[in-house]
């Protein structure tokens, strides 16, 4: 079984920054990418960051550089840091994982979500 769960949510004022975490675990041989979406009350789940193996960063025009995508130290884990926070970036913040998974294959997983409220 493969477990995807995020960390570092939470209350912010505008302006602010928030460093958010997401670690895979279980029966994983390789992951080809890990990436970032988020999904506002009443909007679609929209796309943000993905970092793959080999070190290709992508970013969706909306981030406006205010988001950076990264591997942290430890394996098999990635981190968005996000500055000057505002209103409109409240949302619920995804984490999405593509692995080879024993005895699966290829599999796309998702993480809950950690929820990021930015208070005006």
């Amino acid at each position: 079984q493969v477990h995807v769960v995020e960390s570092g949510g939470g209350l912010v004022q505008p302006g602010g920054s928030l460093r958010l975490s997401c670690t895979a675990s279980g029966s994983i041989f390789s992951i080809d990418t890990m990436g970032w979406y988020r999904q506002a009350p009443g909007k679609r789940r929209e796309f943000l960051a993905r970092l793959s193996t080999t070190q290709r960063t992508t970013y969706a025009d909306s981030t406006k550089g205010r988001f950076t995508i990264s591997r942290d130290n430890g394996k098999n884990t990635v981190d968005l840091q996000i500055t000057s926070l505002n209103p409109e970036d409240t949302a619920v913040y995804y984490c999405n994982v593509v692995a080879v998974i024993a005895g699966e294959g290829y599999r796309e997983v998702w993480g809950q979500g950690t929820l990021v409220t930015v208070s005006s």
